[in-house]
């Protein structure tokens, strides 16, 4: 008889222990690395208008009442998030977000091989 080892993802891995330490009251949500709606890494998904929140300002302009655009280069490990009416649109709550974004895209490029030149 043959056993059939399935193995868990790194994703699968943090999505999981982080639903469990949100749950223990161990995680904020906005210090999430992963996305418990989209099962991704939060940098992978967070320009979803889900990630919008104009009574917390995650993602939200208060001055120009519009969402903040999202630009997330992975070759160059950058995240930005700007209003598209001001240019500017910050916010604790975006700041957080941009935070776990780029550590979530830290954790990924670190597992990446480095390119061969």
């Amino acid at each position: 008889m043959t056993v059939l080892h399935l193995v868990e993802s790194p994703l699968a891995r943090r999505l999981r222990a982080e639903d469990q330490d949100e749950d223990a009251g161990r995680l904020s949500p906005d210090d999430r690395l992963t996305c418990h709606v989209h099962g991704r890494w939060i940098h992978q998904c967070v320009s979803s208008p889900v990630h919008v929140h104009p009574v917390t300002r995650h993602r939200w302009c208060r001055r120009c009442e519009r969402p903040l655009t999202v630009a997330i280069d992975e070759l160059a490990g950058t995240v930005r998030m700007t209003c598209p009416g001001c240019g500017a649109g910050g916010s604790g709550a975006t700041t957080r977000l941009l935070a776990a974004c780029r550590a979530s895209l830290g954790v990924v490029t670190a597992r990446r091989p480095a390119a061969v030149a």
